[in-house]
């Protein structure tokens, strides 16, 4: 029967800031060895699984598939490459997934955390939990039913346009929201804050929960308003947990989400919505040539390390500024 260790008690607390503190937590950690190793045995089995087992796929990028297998397929070097620099289609493609992910990034981005700070200030109990549920249950809708609220709101027998019409009957032949490339990205952004803004909301207000009390009830004692409090000691206490999610983001910034662009771009916005999640799927799933496992897998492979080296330059630049990284 295993027992794991009483944490509860603040006098356990480990301040790893001490030598003296990084002894007690592996003393800690070797005498409930086993309890550690049972809880990461199933997320090390995933990570394995699902992270390190399909990279023995990654050498298909220099090979020309064959039936026979990834071992039994004939090496071409750099040929998929070549090809994929050569595409315009391909560079089409880099370019709406680098201005997506920017936009979420640039828009995106603020909205989780001014929402937690907002829901912080509420006094109700009762009303912030609320809130934080209505915020928070659209991220449990999948992409193919947010895609088809917006078909219904906004497609040409939608909702808001039949309302529009009514309003401006000129618009029933200019409306077309869902198919103009001026309005798509937009859409993507909005969308996507709609649907996961409440969701990153967790863990800001799990950082604010962190911050010291005292240091609200000191500056409240020295004459401090909600404003002040907010930018002189919510911002700075979270300030750590903004950087290192600016960082992933960063990190993930050649991943414009293929769920969304999926299940609401159509062939009208190719030009300003087709990513490269949605390039290499109508090269492996529409295209009516032989599937070429290689140059699709050169294609991923192209964008992990686009999004390495954003990482590794975001984070060097949070370090270079004095915060910590991530690595």
């Amino acid at each position: 029967m295993f027992m794991s260790p009483n944490l509860a008690n603040s006098q356990d607390v480990i301040n790893l800031r001490t030598k003296k503190g990084w002894k007690t937590l592996w003393k800690r950690i070797y005498i409930y060895k086993w309890v550690y190793l049972f809880m990461l045995m199933p997320g090390l089995a995933l990570i394995v699984l699902f992270r390190y087992a399909p990279m023995y796929g990654i050498q298909l990028a220099f090979k020309t598939y064959k039936l026979a297998g990834i071992a039994e397929s004939p090496w071409v070097g750099f040929m998929h490459f070549e090809r994929m620099f050569a595409e315009s289609a391909f560079w089409q493609a880099t370019k709406n997934t680098i201005i997506i992910s920017l936009l979420k990034i640039l828009i995106g981005f603020p909205i989780p955390i001014i929402l937690a700070i907002l829901l912080n200030e509420i006094r109700s109990q009762t009303y912030k939990r609320t809130l934080q549920t209505v915020y928070t249950f659209p991220h449990f809708l999948s992409w193919v039913v947010v895609s088809g609220i917006v078909l219904n709101l906004l497609g040409d027998s939608g909702a808001i346009k039949k309302l529009a019409v009514l309003l401006d009957p000129s618009l029933s032949s200019s409306w077309n929201i869902l198919y103009n490339p001026s309005y798509f990205r937009l859409l993507l952004v909005g969308t996507d804050i709609w649907k996961e803004a409440g969701w990153g909301t967790i863990l800001y207000l799990a950082a604010i929960t962190s911050i010291d009390p005292e240091l609200f009830e000191a500056a409240t004692i020295d004459g401090c308003n909600r404003w002040q409090r907010i930018i002189h000691i919510t911002l700075p206490g979270i300030l750590g947990i903004i950087v290192i999610m600016f960082i992933l983001s960063m990190g993930n910034i050649m991943n414009a989400n293929f769920d969304q662009v999926f299940n609401l771009y159509s062939p009208p916005v190719y030009k300003v919505g087709d990513i490269l999640d949605t390039y290499i799927y109508r090269l492996s799933f529409q295209s009516t040539t032989v599937m070429d496992y290689g140059f699709s897998t050169a294609v991923g492979l192209f964008k992990s390390v686009i999004n390495f080296a954003f990482l590794a330059i975001a984070n060097y630049t949070a370090r270079a500024l004095g915060y910590e990284g991530i690595m």
